[in-house]
């Protein structure tokens, strides 16, 4: 018989698709009991975001963040005490990724640092035999993505990116709605987020704080000089770390209109944009549209305005979708209404989950437990992931697309067959990036 340890690391043996076949329901006798077998948690980044995933992972049950691991020791600190509130045990603290992961008693790793971060430390758990949930966007450039979904497969990992929409139940109906043709062929969709954040400022050189490592915060990047308005969450907006508004938020839009319109890589891409509201150090653009064609003759556009908060169709965002005989609006928490070709209102799914897309660490905080909870339901064998890697970085290079087309300020041609960019050697650096000597990330 299998022990506790041998069964969670042995439930995707042969792959994602092991999980998808079959075979699972003849095998009940091998999953029986499996909800109450504890499975191990280490979470990497516990600051904002990573934080608020440590104390949902501890709060279901027969789950236990055994191992917090930050280069911020404050944050260290913080997150064990708020882990302790909901269990009653402290976890152990950890500063190094690399020391985390070998520790054997750990049966996945929840991935939340910086997104310089995400790829790099997917592939190294997948290396060292860990399962992953990988905060999105699940890579910094789309050769990382393509190296973690290779990583997840070599290693014979579950790898969750966490676009949450995927497990709401409504959202899940949604799509089957527009597949089965509830506003006729679907042809065009557009998605949003405005904010109202403000100026980083000019930011100074300054020594770094004692409790925080830099160095390893920095990781795999190339080394620039520490300043003082960079961290904690202002590194979204400078390329060689973040990756803006675009991938911050926009991945969850993108996401919902691939799924909703059935399509993989897009063949042309173009965005347009700048930052324009303020004058400061943020690199990304605070205002941007990305326009998107795909082979199946469907269409979609991006918009999004990170400093000036005006609600576009009276929410902060969301997505509509078009069809040749109706429209169907999502407000991006768990409901939609379906409108005929005359605009009339004809379905309306309610829902009453608020959503605060200004809510930097979970807009959409009531439902997100569905999308953790199906984590854990596929490392333990009794379901198929909503949201696994191949998906995931599908729905992340949108984003990086755009950002690219923005970057060298033109259309890109894309091979639809597996989204790469032709034709365009400048465009094509941009693919992937340089690592700091010594961090370069290899599956």
């Amino acid at each position: 018989m299998l022990n506790r340890r041998q069964f969670i690391q042995n439930t995707s043996v042969a792959g994602t698709s092991f999980l998808l076949a079959p075979q699972l329901s003849k095998a009940a006798g091998f999953f029986k009991g499996s909800p109450n077998e504890k499975v191990v948690l280490g979470s990497m980044g516990t600051n904002s975001r990573g934080l608020y995933l440590a104390q949902s992972y501890a709060k279901i049950p027969n789950v236990e963040i055994g191992y917090i691991c930050d280069v911020d020791s404050k944050v260290v600190d913080k997150t064990i005490e708020e882990i302790y509130k909901i269990t009653g045990k402290r976890p152990k603290g950890i500063t190094d990724i690399r020391k985390m992961l070998e520790i054997k008693d750990i049966d996945a790793v929840v991935v939340a640092p910086p997104d310089h971060w995400h790829a790099p430390a997917t592939i190294m758990a997948c290396q060292a035999g860990k399962h992953v949930y990988v905060e999105k966007p699940c890579s910094h450039n789309p050769h990382e993505g393509e190296m973690a979904v290779e990583a997840a497969k070599k290693y014979n990992r579950l790898v969750q990116m966490g676009s949450q929409r995927r497990s709401f139940s409504n959202v899940q109906a949604m799509v089957k709605e527009l597949h089965d043709g509830v506003i006729g062929r679907t042809y065009y969709a557009k998605g949003w987020y405005t904010n109202h954040r403000l100026s980083i400022g000019h930011g100074k050189q300054v020594p770094v704080p004692a409790n925080l490592n830099y160095d390893l915060w920095q990781g795999p990047a190339p080394r620039k000089p520490y300043q003082d308005n960079l961290i904690h969450y202002n590194w979204h907006w400078f390329w060689n770390w973040g990756t803006g508004e675009a991938l911050n938020n926009g991945t969850h839009e993108l996401d919902v209109i691939r799924w909703g319109l059935g399509v993989d890589y897009p063949n042309k891409v173009v965005s347009t944009g700048g930052r324009f509201h303020f004058n400061d150090d943020w690199q990304t653009p605070d205002t941007q549209n990305i326009l998107y064609n795909f082979p199946n003759n469907t269409a979609a556009e991006w918009e999004s305005r990170s400093s000036n908060g005006f609600n576009i169709e009276q929410l902060s965002r969301g997505v509509v979708f078009y069809g040749d005989k109706g429209t169907l609006f999502y407000g991006s928490g768990n409901g939609y209404q379906v409108y005929d070709g005359d605009n009339k209102l004809v379905k309306e799914v309610k829902d009453d989950t608020k959503v605060d897309g200004t809510n930097k660490v979970s807009p959409t905080e009531a439902l997100d437990g569905f999308h953790l909870k199906n984590f854990i339901d596929g490392v333990r064998g009794l379901a198929p992931l909503n949201c696994p890697i191949e998906i995931g970085f599908k729905s992340t290079l949108l984003p990086q697309l755009g950002n690219t087309s923005y970057r060298v300020d033109r259309v890109l041609h894309i091979n639809p067959t597996n989204g790469h960019i032709l034709n365009d050697p400048e465009a094509q650096k941009l693919w992937s990036r340089e690592y700091e000597k010594g961090w370069e990330v290899k599956v």
